[in-house]
């Protein structure tokens, strides 16, 4: 069985909820060639997960405030979403995929 965790994003729009579904990133990240019992499998995962979260937070145009301000907050509260479960997964070295949401 492949390693993988999955990290999403809920984009939702100023519009109302009937109008549109909200938008959903996501991005996978294969964990099956690394050894996560050892410091530098740890290390490749963590460049990996905040690779696959800057991926689903987007980036914001330099001139956009605000657009930045939530690229940021989205950026630091799916990390600390994950922070959990990935310490549970080296603890455990389990091949059980992770799937990650952040809103």
């Amino acid at each position: 069985m492949t390693k993988t965790i999955i990290a999403m994003l809920l984009a939702f729009s100023a519009t109302p909820a009937l109008a549109e579904a909200p938008y959903v990133a996501t991005s996978v990240v294969e964990t099956a060639d690394l050894d996560l019992s050892s410091q530098s499998g740890q290390q490749a995962l963590d460049r990996r997960l905040n690779q696959a979260v800057k991926e689903v937070c987007g980036i914001a145009s330099d001139v956009d405030v605000a657009g930045k301000n939530d690229v940021r907050r989205c950026r630091v509260e799916t990390l600390a979403s994950l922070a959990g479960e990935r310490d549970q997964r080296i603890a455990d070295a389990s091949s059980q995929p992770i799937k990650v949401a952040a809103r």
